[in-house]
């Protein structure tokens, strides 16, 4: 958590504050054995990486959108995958393509990766939880049976 947006509406704050995330304040915090979402990474997330022996935690760096890229240009631990196309739901950025909140990041990564259940946890924090699912269950449901990059693009370009 960068603390460069708005407190009121930090998706990740209110994830920490219900227990269901923990929040880091320092990117060397990160554990270097993780799954960065990181949207400038060269690979996806894919449902085997839930199998990977690198996988321990799952990080979403809250930041600003404004200040993503420079933020995503440190080097950051672990292993960086980044999420396809999904559309947020938040009241901030409804229907941007890639213009996820924290919790849509994580509830989303969490379903590709086969934790359905605790996705819709997360998203049950938000009023427009529901919608984030309802306008990306078909996207959800294909990538999390994606098998490679390649695979993941052909299902990006059947949507987009």
């Amino acid at each position: 958590m960068l603390k460069q947006d708005d407190p009121h509406r930090c998706t990740a704050a209110r994830l920490a504050k219900f227990k269901l995330a923990r929040a880091l304040y320092r990117i060397r915090q990160i554990p270097r054995i993780s799954l960065v979402l990181n949207p400038t990474a060269s690979h996806f997330l894919l449902p085997s990486d839930r199998n990977s022996n690198t996988m321990t935690r799952l990080v979403a760096v809250d930041c600003s959108w404004e200040k993503a890229q420079i933020q995503f240009a440190e080097p950051l631990p672990g292993l960086q995958r980044r999420l396809p196309t999904l559309l947020a739901a938040n009241p901030t950025n409804y229907a941007k393509r890639h213009k996820l909140s924290s919790a849509e990041a994580l509830a989303a990564a969490s379903y590709i990766l086969g934790f359905k259940e605790y996705a819709n946890r997360i998203l049950s924090l938000f009023k427009w939880g529901h919608t984030f699912l309802s306008l990306n269950n078909e996207l959800l449901e294909a990538y999390s049976r994606a098998r490679s990059n390649e695979n993941l693009l052909m299902i990006e370009s059947q949507y987009f």
